[in-house]
C-alpha cells in the first residue's frame, strides 16, 4: 500500500512538471495570442550596403530575413539619426516632439522654439510606454541619441530593461565618445549612469547580448515583448575585433565607379530598380577611381574593407539574434523589422581637424584615438570611409546623409511577418514612412493608438498602419494622392506617387526647389521643375501645408555652411557632364 502510494505521488508530480512544461511553451509560442516584435535599425548605413539590395558585402543572415520576408524600396527616413528615431518611437513628425533640431546641430533661430529642444519631447506617449500599459514587455539596447538626463533616459520613456549608448555616436570598444569632445560617452543600463562597460565590449556585440539577455530572463512567462536593437554599427569611428581586419583585402580594389555600376545591375536583376536608369551623379569633388595613384587606390580601398567588416559583423549578429529566437521557439510569433536610420556618413572628423592642431578638438581627437594607416579600423583609431564610398553605399541614388535628396533619406526595409506572406518579393508599389512603424505595431498588437498623456490631449500618431500591405492584402499604406514630407538642416522633399520635389542648401544642392519623376530618375539627375510646372506647383502647395502641420521653421543656417570653402568649384549647371538643374533632358 505504501509503494502505491509513493508511485501514484510519483506520478502526479511527475503529470504536474509535463503539464507545466507545456504550459511553459504554450505561453512561450503563443504570448497571449499576441505577437512579438523586433526592430533593428542600423545607424549611417547605405540603401545597397547589404546583399538583398544589390550589395557585395556578406551579409547572408540579413539576405535570409529578406528571402523570408518582403523588401520595400520606397522606404523614407530622417536625413539624420536622432530624427529618425524620435519619429520611429512616437509615430510622429519629428518637428512636434523635439527633433527640429538635434542638441548638437541647432541653428541659431531654433535656440528658444518648441519642438527644436534635440531631445525626445515628453508631453506625448511613445511606443514602449503604450506596448509596456497594455501587458509587454519592452527592451532597447544600443544607441539612444534622445536625450542624456534622467527625464529622457529610455527606463523613462517605457522601457522596461535597457542597455543604452545615449550619445549619436562613440567609439565600439570604450567610453570614448565621438560628439561631446571633451567628456567620456554616456552609458546607463535600466536607469542607471554607468561608470564602466562590460568586460570584452564591442557595441555590435554586446547590444545583441544585451537583448538576448533581456528576452531571457522573462521568457516563458506568457507576455509578449517589444525589443529596439539600435546598433551604432556602420556609424563612424569604423573598428572591428582585430580577426576581421583583413576579411575584405582586395575585394574594393576595382574602385567606386565600377562598384555602384556593378550595385546598380545586381539592384536591376533583383527588381529593386527598375531597367534603363542612370546612376545618381557622382560628388563633382570626387576624382575617378582609376585617375588616382596606385598608392592612393590602396590607401583609399583600405577604409570600404574595414567598413565592409563593420557591416559584415552586424549581419552576424542579426543572424545571432535570430537563431536565438529559433533555438527557444520565439520565432514563429514574432514580427522582424530591418532598417537603417539615413543615408551614409561622408564626412571624416579625423581629417577635418587635421588643419585645427590648435583647437580644443584637435586636441581631444589626438588624445582620444590614434590615426594613421596602420591603426585603421582597430579600437583605438578614428577611422572613416569618406564621401567616395558613401555614395557607392547610396547607390544608385545621388548623395547622403543629411540631405533630403535619395540618397540621404531613402532607406532599405525589410519586414518579415511571422506568416512569411509574399516571402522573398520586392515591393516596389508600397510608399512607406518611419512614422509608420509605431502605428503598424500597435495595430498588429491590437491596441489603439494613444489619445492623451498624463491627463491632456496629445498630437495623433500620423504613420500609416502597414497592416493590411504586410498581410498581402494592400500593395501600399498611402493612396497615389497622400505624400510624405521630409525637411531637416533646411533640406527640404515631398514624395507623392512617382513624383518628388527637393530642395538642399549649397554646395551639395542648388538651394532651389528641383522635380524628379523617381519611376524613371532615381538618381535625380533630370531637373523637371521648368518642363513641368503644373507638378512642381501641386507639390509646393503640399510642402505648405505640410510646413504648417508640421511647425517647420527653416534654420537660418545650413549645416553646409563653409563647405564651399573647404571644396573645388562646382561645375556650371548646364555642362554637358552635370546634368542637376538641366532642363535639356525630356521626361521619359
Amino acid at each position: 500500500m505504501k509503494m502505491k502510494t509513493i508511485y501514484r505521488n510519483y506520478r502526479l508530480l511527475f503529470l504536474a512538471v509535463l503539464f507545466f512544461q507545456i504550459n511553459v511553451a504554450t505561453a512561450q509560442n503563443q504570448n497571449d495570442g499576441r505577437p512579438n516584435f523586433i526592430v533593428i535599425v542600423a545607424d549611417d548605413m547605405g540603401f545597397s550596403d547589404v546583399g538583398c539590395f544589390g550589395g557585395e558585402i556578406n551579409t547572408p543572415n540579413i539576405d535570409h530575413l529578406a528571402q523570408e520576408g518582403v523588401r520595400y524600396p520606397n522606404f523614407y527616413v530622417a536625413p539624420t539619426c536622432s530624427p529618425t528615431r524620435s519619429m520611429l518611437l512616437t509615430g510622429i513628425d519629428n518637428h512636434l516632439v523635439g527633433l527640429g533640431s538635434m542638441y548638437e546641430k541647432r541653428a541659431p533661430n531654433h535656440e528658444s522654439l518648441p519642438g527644436y529642444e534635440g531631445v525626445l519631447s515628453t508631453d506625448v506617449p511613445v511606443l514602449p510606454e503604450v506596448l509596456q500599459e497594455n501587458g509587454y514587455h519592452t527592451y532597447m539596447a544600443g544607441k539612444w541619441h534622445l536625450g542624456k538626463e534622467r527625464e529622457y533616459l529610455p527606463r523613462a520613456r517605457g522601457f522596461e530593461r535597457s542597455f543604452s549608448m545615449l550619445s549619436g555616436g562613440g567609439c565600439y570598444f570604450s567610453m570614448s565618445g565621438a560628439d561631446e569632445w571633451v567628456t567620456p560617452n554616456n552609458f546607463t543600463e535600466d536607469g542607471e549612469y554607468l561608470d564602466k562597460l562590460p568586460k570584452d565590449f564591442y557595441a555590435t556585440k554586446t547590444y545583441t547580448d544585451k537583448i538576448i539577455e533581456y528576452i531571457e530572463s522573462n521568457k516563458g512567462d506568457g507576455k509578449p515583448f517589444f525589443a529596439y536593437l539600435a546598433h551604432q554599427a556602420p556609424h563612424e569611428p569604423l573598428s572591428v575585433p582585430n580577426k576581421y581586419l583583413r576579411k575584405y583585402k582586395g575585394k574594393f580594389d576595382e574602385g567606386w565607379d565600377k562598384l555602384r555600376e556593378a550595385r546598380l545591375q545586381r539592384m536591376q536583376e533583383m527588381g529593386i530598380m527598375p531597367e534603363d536608369v542612370d546612376l545618381g551623379e557622382r560628388f563633382w569633388y570626387i576624382p575617378e577611381y582609376e585617375d588616382l595613384r596606385v598608392a592612393v587606390q590602396y590607401a583609399a580601398a583600405r577604409k570600404m574593407e574595414i567598413y565592409a567588416a563593420v557591416v559584415d559583423y552586424l549581419d552576424m549578429e542579426v543572424g545571432r539574434l535570430v537563431k536565438y529566437l529559433e533555438d527557444n521557439n520565439l520565432r514563429e510569433n514574432t514580427y522582424i523589422i530591418f532598417f537603417s536610420d539615413n543615408g551614409p556618413e561622408t564626412f571624416d572628423k579625423a581629417n577635418a581637424y587635421k588643419n585645427q592642431a590648435a583647437t580644443l578638438n584637435a586636441s581631444w581627437m589626438a588624445t582620444e584615438y590614434t590615426h594613421g594607416f596602420q591603426n585603421w579600423g582597430r579600437k583605438d583609431s578614428w577611422t572613416a570611409y569618406g564621401p567616395s564610398w558613401a555614395q557607392v553605399s547610396a547607390t544608385p541614388f545621388y548623395a547622403a546623409k543629411a540631405t533630403t535628396y535619395e540618397g540621404g533619406i531613402r532607406s532599405p526595409l525589410v519586414v518579415v511577418p511571422p506568416s512569411r506572406t509574399n516571402a522573398g518579393q520586392v515591393n516596389n508599389d508600397a510608399l512607406m514612412h518611419v512614422k509608420d512603424v509605431a502605428p503598424t505595431l500597435l495595430d498588429l498588437a491590437g491596441i489603439a493608438p494613444p489619445t492623451s498623456r498624463t491627463g491632456t490631449t496629445t498630437i495623433d500618431m500620423q504613420g500609416k498602419s502597414w497592416t493590411a500591405t504586410i498581410k498581402g492584402e494592400a500593395n501600399s499604406p498611402r493612396t497615389d494622392e497622400e505624400y510624405i514630407g521630409i525637411e531637416f538642416f533646411g533640406g527640404s522633399a515631398i514624395r507623392k506617387g512617382d513624383w518628388k520635389i527637393v530642395r538642399v542648401p549649397e554646395p551639395i544642392g542648388t538651394g532651389d526647389w528641383e522635380l524628379y519623376n523617381l519611376q524613371t530618375d532615381p538618381g535625380e539627375r533630370h531637373n523637371l521643375a521648368v518642363s513641368n510646372p503644373e507638378k512642381l506647383q501641386e507639390l509646393l502647395n503640399h510642402w505648405e501645408q505640410f510646413k504648417t502641420e508640421n511647425n517647420v521653421v527653416l534654420p537660418d543656417r545650413s549645416v553646409f555652411d563653409g563647405m564651399d570653402e573647404r571644396l573645388p568649384p562646382r561645375p556650371p549647371v548646364y555642362a554637358p557632364d552635370f546634368n542637376r538643374g538641366s532642363e535639356t533632358v525630356e521626361e521619359k
